[in-house]
């Protein structure tokens, strides 16, 4: 195992009325909190107003609208308010989109430039005020870690930046939350937290024995609960398992020992940020091709470990097996729902080659799992079409 450290900052509420307890949680911090938020979905299900009969005693600043694939120009909105209105908490409600947002807002907040530059260079960010979210979506983890990404539309950039900064000082996790999403938004946010953890999996290091078996615990958990939550969108069981699966994925757990590159989101970050799909769509479309374009002799042995340990495949053949394993990743998203075609999300094989080129020049991918050229990512995403 690779030396690691793992500090879980997160004071994490989870369950049912957890959000009665966010008065106290906010007042030690202050006043004037910065509410953001999405579309909307968060007053057709009676939170918005709970939160704001909750916290009548606060004065609230509101960013409302943020995109699902958060944009810059809504960051740039909440870091000037938090300046104007000198705000002293940052509260994101909704899912990973409403949080990363949230996070760069929180440092923009003491950064004199455009807040992108927090983006594009993360040593630029040195004091971020405190963030607290109530997640209603299980997807990217953002709840319990220091990770952001954000898009710009003008420069088409969808770029990560992090700092231990940005970890959320309490996040409030209630299953209930979950009840009226969409199921498109299920089946995509249960391909994201799989590609979390598939990121981790497939690493170089494979002496890591017990964050394999947690990777491989998550893995199932989404495969088992998924299609319920599909079938009964009121299904506790299945709702908490799935938010509990989304914040244990990256919240620095299972890749404690491990470490590396990632590949498959990088990828989909260009998809996004030339097509503005989602995220997690585009990543259950990429990771069959990319598990099917590295397997090989050397990678061999960890996709036979992924068909026994996660789809509880046998096999003396170990290259029909670990095809077998691929195959049954496909054939579950496409279970789900989620389509598994680029072009069936309308991106067209003329920007193939510009996807593949700025995937290459934004990330490292000679450290990932596989490395891969500009040439291998080229023909991933063709094998996609």
């Amino acid at each position: 195992m690779n030396n690691f450290r793992f500090h879980a900052r997160t004071d994490i509420r989870f369950g049912k009325d957890q959000i009665t307890n966010l008065p106290k949680v906010l007042k030690k911090y202050g006043k004037n909190v910065l509410l953001v938020y999405g579309g909307g979905s968060i007053k057709k299900i009676g939170l918005y107003s709970q939160i704001i009969d909750l916290l009548k005693d606060f004065t609230i600043v509101e960013v409302a609208g943020v995109e699902p694939n958060p944009k810059i120009t809504s960051v740039r909105e909440g870091a000037k308010l938090c300046k104007e209105k000198n705000i002293d908490v940052v509260l994101a409600v909704g899912g990973g989109s409403c949080i990363d947002a949230a996070k760069v807002m929180a440092a923009g907040a003491f950064y004199d430039g455009d807040p992108w530059d927090l983006v594009v260079d993360s040593s630029n960010i040195e004091k971020v005020l405190p963030i607290v979210s109530v997640l209603t979506l299980a997807a990217t983890g953002s709840e319990m870690n220091k990770n952001a990404v954000i898009s710009n539309m003008e420069t088409r950039e969808k770029l990560g930046t992090g700092s231990q900064k940005f970890i959320p000082r309490v996040s409030f996790l209630d299953p209930t939350y979950l009840y009226t999403l969409p199921k498109m938004q299920t089946a995509a946010g249960t391909a994201d937290i799989m590609s979390h953890v598939y990121e981790q999996y497939f690493q170089k290091n494979d002496g890591a024995y017990l964050s394999d078996g947690i990777c491989e615990s998550i893995l199932k958990t989404c495969i088992k609960y998924c299609p319920v939550a599909l079938e009964n969108a009121e299904d506790y069981e299945a709702r908490s398992n799935l938010m509990w699966a989304s914040t244990l994925a990256l919240n620095g757990l299972v890749c404690a020992g491990k470490g590396g590159a990632w590949t498959c989101h990088p990828i989909e970050h260009e998809l996004s940020a030339f097509y503005d799909i989602t995220h997690g769509v585009g990543l259950a479309i990429v990771t069959p091709s990319w598990m099917r374009y590295i397997l090989s002799e050397t990678t061999l042995h960890r996709f036979c470990n992924y068909a026994r340990n996660v789809w509880n495949m046998q096999g003396e053949d170990s290259m029909e097996l670990a095809n077998k394993g691929i195959d049954a990743t496909e054939n579950f998203f496409k279970e789900c729902g989620i389509p598994m075609k680029l072009r069936e999300v309308g991106i067209e094989e003329s920007a193939i080659h510009d996807m593949a080129v700025a995937t290459t020049a934004h990330n490292d991918m000679q450290s990932c799992y596989v490395s891969l050229s500009t040439e291998d990512v080229e023909n991933i995403i063709k094998d996609c079409f």
